[in-house]
C-alpha cells in the first residue's frame, strides 16, 4: 500500500515533485541566514553543571574582568631605557583604543619597598618604574621578589612580562533581562563582532611594535575569537574539499555528466535545508559540530551511490523497462535498506545526546535531523531527476567485475582460518588497548603548535605562573570581632575605626588558615602561581623591616591602604561581608605527567587530613573543577553512548531480518572495527576529548549500513540462487562494487577533516576514517566468511 502510494504522489509525478522541492529550498535558504556559530566557553562545560553556578557567583562575589593578556619578551634588558619607553610606548597605544578599559604593565606596579620615606607616605605616594627619580634596577628587583608579581606579571628570570588589557564592561548587558530571544541572540552577535575587531585591532597594534621584542597575545576573548575563525575555516575547507572529492569519486566510478549531478543536487538540496532548520530552530554550530555539512554530504553520497547503482544494475538486467519502471523498482528494492540504514546511523548519534556534553549533545540532535532530511531528499529529488533524463542518456557502459571485491570474495570463501585468526588477534589487541584509554588532556594541546593560541598559553603557561585558574574559598565560622593591644608604627595612623569595625575581622586564627592553604598549594610541582591575602601579609611584613604584623596592624593597614591599591590586589581575595577568604592558584597546563582528577582530589584530602580544615570549611571552584568535570564524564559518556548503540542496532538487526543468528553475524564486524579504533587510540596514547569519545558510536552507526545492504542483498538473492557461495560471489560484484564505492568515498571524506586547526577534530578525521576503512574489509571478508560457517539461512 505504501509502495504503491509513493509511486502515484512522488513517481508519477515528477515536476510537481521538483516544484515543491524547489519552494522548500527557497524557503530554508532564506532562514540559513539565520546559521549561527558559537565558540563561547559554555560551548566546553556539561549541561547543568552545578561548579559553574557556584564559579559564577564566586566570580560576581571577588570581581571579574575581562581581559586580554600579552606576553612581552624585549630584545633589550627589561629596564634598560629602550625597553621602558617601548614598553611605555605600546602602552599608550593600547590605551588609546575606545574599547579598552586599562593597561596594567610592569610600569604600573607600586614600588614600595624602593625608598626610604616613612611607610605611610610610601603607601599614599608610591612610585613605579616609569618615574624618573626612581632607582630602576633596585625597583625591578623589589618586582622580581615580589610575593605578589613575581611570576605573575615579570617571569622569574626577569625576561618576560605581562601586560594586562582590561576591557570596557558593556553596559547594556544589564537590560538584556526585558529582551527577547531574538534581541538576545542578535546582542550576542554584535558582541562577537566587536570582540573579532577588538582582537584584530589589537594584532595591528602588537604588529606595528614586532621589532621591539616577541609580543604574543592570549586571553579568553582572543581564544573566543581564534575558535570562532576555526570553525568557519572548517565548515568551509571540508565543506569544499569533501564536494570536490565526491565530484572525484563519482566520476571515477560512474564516468558520465548526469550521475555527478543527480546526486550533487541531493547533497545542495540537504545541506541547505538543514543549515535552514538550524537557523530556524536557533542551534549553533560549535567546534565539535563545524563538521556536520562534511558528514551530511558524505552519508548523502552514500545513500545516492547506493541507489543510483541499484537502478543501473536493474536496468542492465532488465533493458526492455522503461525509466518509471526502473525507478519503481529501484525504489522498491532500495527503500527499506537504506531507511534501516539511516535508523542504526540516528541510533549512533542520537545516543550522543545522553553524554551530558551540550556540544555532544546538540552534534547529536543535528545529525539526527540531517540524516532525516538526506534521506527524504533522495526519495524525493533523485528519482525525480532521473526522470527528466532520456533513457539513452542514462545507460553506462556494462560493469566490468570489481578486482577488489572479486579478490575480497574468494578470501572470504577460502580463508577462513586467516580471517577468523586475523579477528581473534584484534580482538586481543583491542582490548588491551581499551584497557589503557585516558581522558587526562591539555587545552592547550587542542591547537596546532603554529597558532597564536598555543603561543600565547605556552609563554604564560612557561613564563608566567600557568593559565587554567583554580579558586580554594576559605569559609570562616561566625564572625568575632576580636581587639588587640599590638603597638607600632600603625599605631600612629590614627583609629576611625569606631565608625567601622572592618579592621577586626583579621583574627590570628584566619590568617593562620588562609597562610597555612596557601604555602600548602604553593608546595605542590603542579601549581605555577599562587595569590591570596597571604601574599599581602608578606608584602607587609617586608615592609614592616620583617617583623610580623599583628592581627589589629592588619586591620588599621586594610583601613589606611588607598582604595586604587585595596581593590586591585585585595578585595580579590578576601570578602569580609560573607566571613570568606579566596586563594587562587593557576595550574601549569602544559605540565606533561598532570593529571587533573588526582591533583584535586589530593588537594581535597590534604586539606581536611594534613591542614586540619573540616569539609563545610572550604570548596574548591574555577574553570579547572569544570574542565576535569568534562575529562571525567567521557568515560561514562563513552561507556553509555557505546552501550545504546549496540543495543539499539542490534534491536534494528533483529526486526528488519527476524534473525537472531543473522543480527548476530551483522553486527560483529563493525563493533570489531569500532574497538579496534579505540584500542589504537589507547595503545598510541592518545587522551579521549569530545571528538575522540564519538568515534566508536559514530563508526557503529556508519559501518553497519554496509552490513545492511550486503545482508539484505544477500537474502534476496540467497532466495533465487539457493547457493552460499554463487550468492557471495553475486553480491560481492553487486551490492559490494557499492559498498566499495561509498566506503572508498566515506574514508576519504574524512581525511578531509585533517585541514582543521584544531586537533581533536584532526584526530576524529583520521580515526573514523580507519574506522570505516577496516569496517569495509571486515564486511567484505569476515561477514561472508560467518555467514558461510553459521548458514543462518539453512543448508
Amino acid at each position: 500500500m505504501f509502495s504503491q502510494l509513493y509511486q502515484n504522489t512522488i513517481l508519477r509525478n515528477p515536476k510537481s515533485i521538483f516544484v515543491i522541492l524547489l519552494i522548500a529550498l527557497m524557503s530554508f535558504g532564506y532562514h540559513s541566514k539565520d546559521f549561527r556559530l558559537d565558540a563561547s566557553s559554555e560551548t566546553l562545560l556539561i549541561e547543568g553543571d552545578p561548579d559553574l553556578k557556584y564559579l559564577q557567583e564566586i566570580s560576581k562575589r571577588y570581581g571579574s574582568k575581562e581581559f586580554l593578556i600579552l606576553t612581552y619578551t624585549p630584545n633589550e634588558g627589561m629596564v634598560s631605557d629602550i625597553s621602558i619607553n617601548n614598553l611605555l610606548s605600546l602602552k599608550y597605544k593600547i590605551q588609546s583604543l575606545d574599547w579598552v578599559h586599562s593597561v596594567i604593565t610592569l610600569l604600573d606596579i607600586p614600588l614600595l619597598n624602593s625608598s626610604d620615606a616613612p611607610l605611610q607616605e610610601r603607601l599614599t605616594k608610591f612610585k613605579t618604574l616609569k618615574d624618573e627619580d626612581i632607582n630602576r634596577n633596585r625597583g625591578f628587583d623589589e618586582i622580581l621578589s615580589s610575593p605578589v608579581f613575581r611570576n605573575f606579571v615579570i617571569s622569574e628570570d626577569g625576561k618576560t612580562s605581562g601586560i594586562i588589557v582590561n576591557i570596557k564592561k558593556n553596559e547594556d548587558l544589564k537590560n538584556l533581562k526585558d529582551k527577547s530571544k531574538i534581541e538576545i541572540e542578535e546582542y550576542k552577535d554584535q558582541i562577537k563582532k566587536k570582540n573579532h575587531q577588538n582582537i584584530l585591532e589589537m594584532r595591528d597594534v602588537i604588529e606595528s611594535y614586532e621589532d621591539i621584542g616577541k609580543i604574543h597575545l592570549g586571553g579568553i576573548p582572543m581564544i573566543a575569537d581564534d575558535m570562532m575563525s576555526f570553525i568557519k575555516s572548517d565548515i568551509i575547507v571540508f565543506g569544499i574539499g569533501v564536494f570536490l572529492f565526491i565530484v572525484a569519486t563519482l566520476w571515477f566510478v560512474f564516468r558520465k555528466l548526469i550521475w555527478i549531478i543527480v546526486p550533487i543536487s541531493s547533497c545542495f538540496f540537504s545541506v541547505l535545508i538543514m543549515m535552514g532548520i538550524l537557523g530556524l530552530l536557533g542551534w549553533k554550530v560549535t567546534v565539535i559540530s563545524s563538521n556536520f555539512i562534511a558528514l551530511m554530504l558524505i552519508l548523502t553520497m552514500a545513500m545516492n551511490i547506493h541507489m543510483s547503482t541499484r537502478f543501473l544494475q536493474l536496468k542492465e538486467n532488465h533493458p526492455s523497462k522503461d525509466i518509471l519502471e526502473l525507478i519503481s523498482l529501484t525504489t522498491n528494492k532500495m527503500f527499506w535498506p537504506i531507511l534501516y540504514t539511516v535508523l542504526t546511523t540516528v541510533i549512533a548519534f542520537l545516543s550522543l545526546v545522553f553524554s551530558e556534553i551540550k556540544p555532544i549533545i546538540d552534534f547529536g540532535w543535528m545529525m539526527t535531523f540531517g540524516l532525516i532530511t538526506s534521506f527524504v531528499i533522495t526519495f524525493t529529488l533523485l528519482p525525480t531527476l532521473i526522470n527528466f533524463v532520456s533513457n539513452e542518456n542514462i545507460s553506462l557502459k556494462k560493469y566490468e567485475d570489481s578486482i577488489i571485491t572479486s579478490f575480497f570474495a574468494k578470501i572470504s570463501q577460502n580463508n577462513h582460518k586467516i580471517i577468523f585468526t586475523l579477528t581473534g588477534v584484534i580482538i586481543i589487541f583491542s582490548l588491551i588497548g581499551i584497557s589503557r584509554l585516558e581522558v587526562e588532556n591539555s587545552f592547550i594541546n587542542y591547537f596546532s603548535k603554529k597558532t597564536e593560541i598555543y603561543k600565547g598559553m605556552k609563554l604564560i603557561d612557561e613564563k608566567l605562573g600557568g593559565t587554567t585558574p583554580l579558586e580554594v574559598i576559605l569559609k570562616f565560622p561566625k564572625k568575632e570581632n576580636v581587639k588587640t593591644d599590638d603597638s607600632d608604627e600603625f599605631e600612629d595612623w590614627g583609629d576611625e575605626g569606631d565608625q567601622n569595625d572592618e579592621k577586626y575581622w583579621f583574627t590570628k586564627d584566619k590568617i593562620d588558615k588562609i597562610s597555612a592553604v596557601h604555602n600548602y598549594l604553593d608546595n605542590l610541582p603542579q601549581v605555577g602561581k599562587v595569590l591570596s591575602f597571604s601574599s599581602i601579609i608578606d608584602v607587609a611584613t617586608l615592609l614592616n623591616n620583617n617583623k610580623p604584623l599583628g592581627t589589629l596592624e592588619m586591620g588599621v593597614l586594610y583601613s589606611k591602604i588607598p582604595e586604587s591599591i585595596k581593590t586591585e590586589i585585595i578585595d580579590p581575595y578576601i570578602s569580609i561581608e560573607d566571613n570568606e577568604a579566596r586563594i587562587n592558584l593557576r595550574i601549569i597546563d602544559s605540565q606533561e605527567n598532570l593529571r587533573r582528577n588526582e591533583l584535586i582530589e589530593k588537594i581535597n584530602n590534604d586539606l581536611k587530613n594534613k591542614i586540619g580544615l573540616k569539609e563545610n570549611e572550604f570548596k574548591l571552584a574555577g574553570v579547572l573543577i569544570l574542565f576535569n568535570n568534562l575529562l571525567q564524564s567521557l568515560f561514562k559518556s563513552q561507556i553509555l553512548t557505546l552501550g545504546l548503540v549496540m543495543i539499539g542496532i542490534f534491536g534494528m538487526f533483529l526486526v528488519l531480518f527476524k534473525n537472531i543468528k543473522l543480527s548476530f553475524i551483522g553486527v560483529i564486524p563493525n563493533f570489531i572495527a569500532a574497538f579496534f579504533i579505540l584500542g589504537i587510540i589507547g595503545l598510541i596514547g592518545i587522551p579521549l576529548d569530545m571528538m575522540t569519545i564519538t568515534i566508536a558510536a559514530i563508526t557503529i552507526g556508519i559501518a553497519v549500513d554496509n552490513s545492511i545492504h550486503y545482508i539484505y542483498r544477500f537474502k534476496e538473492e540467497f532466495n533465487n540462487l539457493n547457493d552460499y557461495k554463487k550468492t557471495i560471489n553475486l553480491c560481492h560484484s553487486t551490492v559490494g562494487r557499492a559498498i566499495l564505492n561509498t566506503s572508498i568515498t566515506i574514508v576519504f571524506g574524512f581525511s578531509i577533516l585533517v585541514l582543521s586547526k584544531f586537533i581533536p577534530t584532526i584526530y576524529f578525521g583520521i580515526f573514523t576514517g580507519l574506522a570505516m576503512l577496516l569496517a569495509m574489509i571486515s564486511v567484505l571478508t569476515l561477514l561472508p566468511s560467518l555467514i558461510l560457517l553459521i548458514k543462518p539461512f539453512g543448508k
